[in-house]
C-alpha cells in the first residue's frame, strides 16, 4: 500500500489523560527505557542506555535550542493579546541569520485573539535585559492561510531577536501538557547540549541524555555526530485527513555541516537517531544525495526534499555512502560548509528507511505522524510495544519515558549491526 492510502484511524490507541507526563523525571537519565526484543521486552533506565548500543555505533543528536516563543502583549486598553512566533518570514535564508537580526523582523506567527487586533492596533511587551529596560512591539504585516506574518520591533535596538525572545518570551510547553509554567521548564524543556536557537519545541528523546551518558558511551567507543532540525509547531497538528494523501506534511529547517556528511559516509557500523527530528534530517540528507546523483547540476541553495518525493523517486537500492557521497560531492563544488535546508519528508508505513539502523524516541500522541513514523521503522510491533508501555506504567508523551528501537529486524541487544 502507497503511504498515500493509509488511514490515520489505523494508526491510534486510547491514551488515558492520566497517563500524559506533565512533568519530567526528578533526574533526567532516571527516565524508564523499553527495548522491543526479537521475544519480547526488556526494560532499563537511559543512564544504561549505552549497554544496549553496539560499540560500532554512531549516534546522531539534533543540537537544537527551544526558543521563548509565547509572547503575551498589551493593548493600550488592557487588553492582552497572545503571539506564538513561529518561523521567520520568508527573506531570510534561514534562522540562524533572523534569530540574529537587530532592531526588527518579521517572523510567522499564531495570534490569539486576533479578531481584537484592529487596524492600527500596534500592542507593546516590556521586558528587562543587560542592557535595562525595553520594548517590544507588534505590527500585523500580511494575513497568510493558516497564520500572520507580523512585523516586531524592539529598544534597545542593539539586542538580537534572539536575545529578546529570552527576556520578553516564554517557554512554549506542548499544548497537551496543560497545567502553568514553573520555574524549572526553561531548563528541563531543553536538551543539556541544546545549541542552535530556532525550535518551538524540544526534540524530546534527548532530554534525557546528561554529560555522564554521553561520556559513558564515548567510553564504550560509540561515536556522536550532530545535526540541527528547528523543530516547529507542526509536529503537535493532528492529522485531520481521513487518508495520509490528503494530509500536507510541515515543513522544518534543518542545519548540517560538511564533517557531519563525511562522517556519515564513512560510517560501516549501525546509525542510531536520538529523536524523530534526527531521523528525519538524516533520512532527508540521504534523499538530498538522490536529487544529486539524478541532477549532479542540483543547486543545494535553493533544494528541498517534499514529503512525497522519496516515493515519487522509488525505493530502490541505491547505497546509503553512494548518496551521501554525491551530496557531499556537490557541497564541496558549490563551496558549501553548512547545507542549510528545509524538509517536509513523511515517513510511514511502506518507507524504505536508508541511513537509520536505530532510534532512541519517547512515546507519541495517538494518530500523528510520529506514530507513522514509529510504525513504519519497527512494523505492527508497535501496538505491542504501546501495550506493553501502558501495561507497565510507563509516563507517556514529551515529559514522559521513552524507547530504543531497531529498524525493522530487532536484532539481540548488543549486537554489532
Amino acid at each position: 500500500m502507497h503511504p498515500r492510502d493509509l488511514r490515520i484511524a489505523d494508526y491510534t490507541y486510547e491514551l488515558p489523560t492520566d497517563r500524559i507526563a506533565l512533568y519530567p523525571a526528578t533526574e533526567r537519565d532516571g527516565s524508564r527505557l523499553l527495548i522491543p526484543t526479537p521475544t519480547g521486552f526488556e526494560e532499563d533506565i537511559y543512564r544504561n542506555i549505552a549497554d544496549h548500543i553496539p560499540s560500532n555505533a554512531l549516534i546522531v543528536f539534533n543540537r537544537t535550542r527551544v526558543v521563548e516563543a509565547r509572547l503575551i502583549f498589551q493593548k493600550a486598553s488592557g487588553g492582552r493579546i497572545e503571539v506564538f512566533a513561529l518561523e521567520p518570514g520568508d527573506e531570510y535564508p534561514d534562522v540562524t541569520t533572523a534569530m540574529s537580526s537587530t532592531g526588527s523582523v518579521r517572523w510567522k506567527c499564531l495570534v490569539g485573539g486576533a479578531a481584537k487586533w484592529k487596524h492600527g492596533l500596534v500592542p507593546t511587551l516590556d521586558f528587562t535585559s543587560s542592557e535595562g529596560k525595553g520594548t517590544l512591539s507588534a505590527t500585523i504585516r500580511e494575513r497568510l492561510h493558516d497564520s500572520f506574518l507580523l512585523e516586531l520591533s524592539w529598544t534597545p535596538s542593539s539586542l538580537s531577536f534572539a536575545e529578546v525572545l529570552h527576556h520578553a518570551g516564554r517557554v512554549p510547553l506542548p499544548p497537551y501538557i496543560k497545567r502553568e509554567l514553573n520555574d524549572s521548564d526553561a531548563e528541563r524543556y531543553q536538551t543539556v547540549y541544546a545549541r542552535d536557537e530556532g525550535s518551538v519545541a524540544a526534540p524530546t528523546a534527548g532530554l534525557h541524555f546528561t554529560p555522564e551518558v554521553l561520556a559513558s558511551m564515548e567510553r564504550k567507543g560509540i561515536r556522536t555526530t550532530w545535526l540541527t532540525l528547528h523543530v516547529g509547531a507542526g509536529t503537535f497538528r493532528p492529522v485531520q485527513a481521513d487518508t495520509m494523501g490528503d494530509h500536507g506534511m510541515h515543513a522544518e529547517e534543518i542545519d548540517v555541516d560538511l564533517s557531519t556528511i563525511k562522517t556519515l559516509m564513512e560510517h560501516e557500523g549501525p546509525v542510531y537517531a536520538v529523536g524523530t527530528t534526527s531521523l528525519r534530517s538524516l533520512e532527508s540528507l540521504y534523499w538530498l544525495g538522490r536529487k544529486c546523483i539524478s541532477d549532479p547540476d542540483t543547486d543545494l541553495t535553493s533544494a528541498t526534499l517534499n514529503q512525497w518525493d522519496p516515493y515519487d523517486m522509488g525505493m530502490d537500492g541505491v547505497p546509503k555512502r553512494e548518496a551521501l557521497y554525491a551530496l557531499y560531492v556537490r557541497m564541496n563544488a558549490q563551496g558549501i560548509e553548512r547545507l542549510c535546508t528545509r524538509t517536509s519528508l513523511l515517513v510511514a508505513p511502506g518507507y524504505d528507511f536508508k541511513v537509520v539502523d536505530g532510534l532512541v524516541t519517547n512515546f507519541h500522541q495517538p494518530g500523528s505522524t510520529l506514530l507513522l513514523l514509529v510504525a513504519a521503522f519497527m512494523g505492527d510491533r508497535w501496538r505491542e510495544m504501546y501495550a506493553e508501555a501502558l501495561k507497565r506504567g510507563f509516563r507517556m508523551l514529551s515529559f514522559g519515558d521513552g524507547c530504543l528501537l531497531r529498524c525493522g529486524r530487532l536484532r539481540p541487544a548488543g549486537n554489532p549491526a
